[in-house]
């Protein structure tokens, strides 16, 4: 499991690395939710995405020789690659045949291996765990990764520290690792505030995993590469299932008009999966309070996105 003193550590290994990201309340944005509205911007780390936290992280504790291995659709490697260019460690990524142009030269140009494999997630996993054992690698997994989830959880201590009267925290799920995060650091600083996960209707494997209590696997259908996993993750999971108040699930459509109302009240790009805990906001309000925070976790919005 993963406590807040491991997100303490955290912090003081990130420090040197990453500034405190903004959160901001914008009042066109308020006005259209019906409620006080903060966004964490994690779009505005170095590499979009708020992955980056964890990739350091992990990337310290690593013992000196190391090979990392990994499988990601395009924010977790640009993530891992960003950390390994940092602390020196080579770095080889496993992408799906169909991954966004853009997201594979962005992992290219901080110097990782690129692997394109597979027409999904599920079949670059298994590529990337046959090459791992084949050269001896740390295959670093997306989600069960108690470094990774620590180094996520300084974000939600920016958070609370800065707006410490939250009702609801609203928080995207693909591996689960972000939504976990908010859970711990909520849990111990500010227990009266309400983790909410969201996921799309498309792919809803961690949705799923967290209603049945087990981990699921469910048909992949998303555009929004952000939640596009198959199935559950069990360290995720697990502190979800202890600490998640509850879970929602919105169609890729609403997630884009969320998009577009970020871009309009609060002049901010957001791929897909940063917007969706405004689309939760949006469709859920029952669920929501008076003063919410939604996590804008990335804003590596693809070609087809911004075309829409």
């Amino acid at each position: 499991m993963v406590s807040l003193n491991d997100v303490l550590r955290a912090r003081r290994v990130l420090d040197p690395h990453l500034p405190a990201t903004p959160s901001w309340s914008y009042p066109l944005l308020d006005e259209v939710a019906g409620r006080r509205v903060v966004v964490k911007h994690e779009n505005a780390q170095p590499t979009g995405a708020f992955k980056v936290r964890g990739a350091l992280n992990l990337m310290a504790g690593l013992d000196a020789g190391e090979t990392v291995v990994t499988y990601s659709t395009g924010n977790h490697a640009r993530s891992i690659a960003y950390a390994a260019r940092a602390f020196g460690v080579p770095a080889h990524v496993v992408m799906p045949a169909g991954a966004a142009e853009f997201k594979i030269r962005a992992v290219r140009a901080l110097g990782a291996t690129v692997t394109l494999h597979g027409a999904n997630m599920a079949e670059a996993e298994a590529h990337a765990e046959a090459h791992a054992r084949t050269v001896g690698g740390r295959l670093v997994s997306p989600g069960d990764e108690p470094a990774v989830i620590a180094g996520v959880g300084t974000a939600y201590l920016e958070l609370f520290e800065r707006h410490p009267d939250l009702d609801t925290v609203v928080v995207p799920v693909g591996s689960g690792t972000g939504a976990a995060a908010a859970c711990v650091v909520a849990a111990a600083v500010a227990p009266g505030c309400r983790v909410v996960g969201v996921q799309s209707s498309a792919a809803p494997a961690a949705h799923d995993s967290w209603r049945s209590g087990a981990c699921v696997r469910r048909d992949n259908r998303t555009r929004v590469d952000g939640l596009a996993t198959g199935r559950g993750f069990e360290l995720p999971q697990k502190i979800l299932r202890d600490l998640l108040a509850d879970f929602v699930l919105v169609d890729d459509d609403a997630i884009d008009d969320a998009r577009q109302v970020l871009s309009g009240s609060a002049h901010t790009q957001a791929e897909g999966a940063g917007a969706a805990a405004l689309a939760a906001v949006l469709a859920r309000p029952d669920l929501m309070g008076e003063r919410v925070a939604v996590i804008l976790t990335g804003g590596n919005a693809t070609p087809a996105e911004l075309s829409r």
